[in-house]
Order: C-alpha cells, then sequence, then structure tokens
C-alpha cells in the first residue's frame, strides 16, 4: 500500500493514528491541516490549497491525514489505494475533541500548525462533529462500503479496532 487516506469525524485520533503508522511504514506523513493553515491559524487562500493538495495526491507514497475540502477529500480518495475510516460512536469524538481541548492548553495537538487558536478551534470542532456525523458520515459509509474489493479498506469503528490495527501494521497490512 503507497497511498493512505485516514479520514473520519473531528476528535476521532486520525492525526495520532497517521503519524503512528507512517512511524510504522515509513511512508511520507501529509497533514492537510498543516497545509490549509498557517501558523497562528489563518487559512491559505482555498485555490493555493487545492493545487497543492492535487500535487501531493500525485505523489508516489503517502498517507494523508485530515479532511480539507469535500473536492479535495473525494480527490484523494480515489487515488489512495488504502483507505482507513475512523468511524467511532460520535460520545466518543465528543470526549476526545474536549480532551484534546485541555490538553491544547499545555501543548500544541497533533498535527495541528504550531500556535493554532485552541478555544477557537475546539468550538468549530463541536460544530463539525454534528454536521459531519450527519453529512459526511454515510457517505464515509457508502464508500467504505463501495470501495470493498478495490482498495485496501479498514473500517475502525472502537479505539480497541484503532489499537489493533496499528499493532498488525508492524507486520501485516501496509508495510508489503
Amino acid at each position: 500500500m503507497k497511498r493512505v487516506a485516514v479520514f473520519g469525524n473531528t476528535g476521532g485520533g486520525k492525526s495520532t493514528l497517521a503519524a503512528r503508522l507512517a512511524d510504522i511504514t515509513g511512508r511520507p506523513l501529509i497533514t492537510l491541516d498543516k497545509i490549509e493553515y498557517l501558523p497562528g491559524g489563518e487559512k491559505i487562500p482555498h485555490d493555493q490549497y487545492l493545487k497543492i493538495h492535487s500535487e501531493l495526491v500525485y505523489s508516489e507514497q503517502w498517507i494523508i491525514d485530515g479532511f480539507g475540502c469535500v473536492p479535495s477529500a473525494w480527490e484523494r480518495f480515489e487515488k489512495a489505494d488504502t483507505l482507513v475510516y475512523v468511524d467511532l460512536p460520535l460520545h466518543t469524538h465528543f470526549y476526545w475533541v474536549t480532551k484534546r481541548f485541555i490538553k491544547g492548553l499545555f501543548v500544541n495537538p497533533p498535527g495541528w500548525p504550531e500556535r493554532s487558536p485552541i478555544i477557537k478551534s475546539t468550538l468549530t470542532s463541536y460544530r463539525v462533529l454534528w454536521l459531519c456525523h450527519r453529512k459526511l458520515t454515510p457517505r464515509y459509509r457508502k464508500l467504505v462500503a463501495d470501495s470493498q474489493g478495490k482498495k485496501q479498506v479498514y473500517h475502525l469503528r472502537s479505539p480497541g479496532d484503532i489499537k489493533k490495527f496499528l499493532d498488525s501494521s508492524g507486520s501485516n497490512p501496509l508495510n508489503g
């Protein structure tokens, strides 16, 4: 597996999972928040983000963590040979967003640009949780179902699934 898209709702541990997976496999990690946002939290122009993203997905190998926007997400899913969908219960996402906020008061969250505005970003995450759950989660689940047999697909539904996936990644699914 050379091109791995890690995706799901906010606060699901995608950045941590993607970073560990990159360490295990040696594949380059691309964190979209660090491309889409400048240090301090200001967004780059959208057309500039789309251009950078499009160039990245044509690279030979990558692990990409994040969302970006609907068009870039679906472009990435199309180019990926491996989909890792983190689909935890909604209450787990809420809990982990809250936990990230508390930790973020002391250290920058993994995968976030330096000096990210933690309060503003957390409030956005709470709002995005509901929107993603209602609008994107059904589309993500359909993508995963439709991609079975065409791509390597991992549908992780619990923290235990995430742990098992990472434990097996050192010797099995992505290290070939």
